[in-house]
């Protein structure tokens, strides 16, 4: 299972680049508000990540925020394309509340005896 959520996190990590490289009019439009987009996506890939990769969560919270500030950086760079401060701070709390949300699953299932395998 924790094969699945690594090959899930690595896929959502290039979807969001995908997503945040190509001209805005090649983008694809959901009819949710942009900042739930952004929240979605994330919250998910912190998700992914945190039930992919046991252990040292807080770790992997500061490298997925500074992932989402070099996507924000980037797009600085690409003219049909915009940084903006809120959508870093979006991203940034999603994909923290997903390795968060993730670091509690891992939690109780290992209190219950379920992944729990010893050496991991």
């Amino acid at each position: 299972m924790r094969k699945l959520f690594q090959v899930a996190a690595w896929l959502l990590l290039l979807a969001i680049v995908v997503l945040s490289v190509v001209p805005a009019q090649d983008r694809p439009v959901t009819p949710a508000p942009h900042y739930i987009e952004h929240l979605v996506i994330f919250l998910l890939t912190g998700l992914a990540f945190g039930l992919g990769y046991a252990r040292r969560y807080l770790a992997r919270i500061l490298a997925l925020v500074a992932f989402s500030a070099a996507i924000e950086l980037i797009q600085l760079e690409i003219p049909s394309r915009h940084a903006r401060f809120s959508d870093f701070l979006v991203n940034a709390l999603s994909v923290s509340i997903g390795v968060g949300l993730a670091a509690v699953i891992a939690g109780r299932k290992t209190h219950s005896g379920i992944w729990h395998r010893s050496g991991t």
